[in-house]
């Protein structure tokens, strides 16, 4: 089996090199968290696989597919969630669903059946009906995760999802994520909710200054800073001496 997502040298820059020349491979099933301090370029790289960003080099696979010559096929085995959800305000969430579920040609039945097991799941179902320009942020960002859900994507791109949910809500969506991990359905996660990451993320890879400078699984990471301690402190430590490291690069190119 592919792996679910296959990134090399990827490459991007906008007035200064955001993301430069990361490799990447996620395999099938498997949670990841990607953890980078503000600027990191986490999410250019993410925008990037899902098709909304061109690389300036590099290349990316999904599932087996090149995501650059043929984006179409690539976005129908994906979903992308933002952390600023983009819903229209004046349909419900069942309608909201219907008419995503219609872009991507769900089957009908299908699609109605789907729509209902994933509003329930969120606990959108006393909302169903009502028009989603009153919902809260939080209420908002269910539903575009039920629109991304809809039409059973093997691989799932989050970006910071948990921003502005309450316990309750964040752990509904957390128990939608492992749900559906556990059938088989990768999921690749930005978050600055570091616990997150830490009980929910198989493997975590850490992006500073736009190169991925560690990865592995939370014991992994604690074996390469050398001590037994929680992911927040592992990722302070990475950062710094990714941080260090580039600044010496810097210094030995001029």
């Amino acid at each position: 089996m592919p792996a679910a997502l296959s990134i090399s040298g990827l490459t991007k820059a906008f007035e200064r090199p955001v993301v430069k020349g990361v490799d990447l491979m996620i395999g099938a099933g498997e949670f990841y968290a990607l953890l980078g301090p503000n600027g990191a370029g986490k999410t250019t790289i993410l925008r990037m696989v899902a098709g909304l960003l061109k690389p300036d080099a590099g290349s990316i696979s999904i599932l087996g597919i090149d995501a650059l010559a043929d984006p179409v096929s690539a976005k129908r085995r994906m979903a992308w969630v933002s952390d600023e959800p983009m819903v229209y305000d004046r349909l419900t969430p069942l309608e909201y669903l219907d008419f995503v579920a219609g872009l991507w040609q769900v089957d009908p039945t299908r699609a109605r059946q789907s729509a209902h097991e994933l509003i329930d799941w969120l606990g959108l179902s006393p909302h169903a009906n009502e028009l989603c320009g009153g919902f809260s942020k939080g209420m908002l960002q269910k539903v575009a995760l039920a629109g991304a859900l809809v039409h059973d994507p093997d691989l799932i791109i989050l970006d910071e999802p948990l921003t502005g949910l309450d316990a309750g809500s964040a752990r509904q969506v957390k128990d939608v994520l492992r749900t559906k991990t556990s059938a088989g359905v990768t999921v690749i996660m930005t978050t600055h909710i570091l616990e997150v990451a830490e009980r929910m993320a198989e493997r975590i890879g850490v992006i500073a200054e736009g190169r991925l400078i560690a990865e592995g699984t939370l014991e992994e990471l604690r074996t390469r800073i050398g001590r037994e301690t929680t992911l927040e402190e592992i990722f302070l430590d990475l950062v710094a001496q990714g941080a260090a490291e580039d600044s010496l690069s810097k210094q030995d190119a001029a």
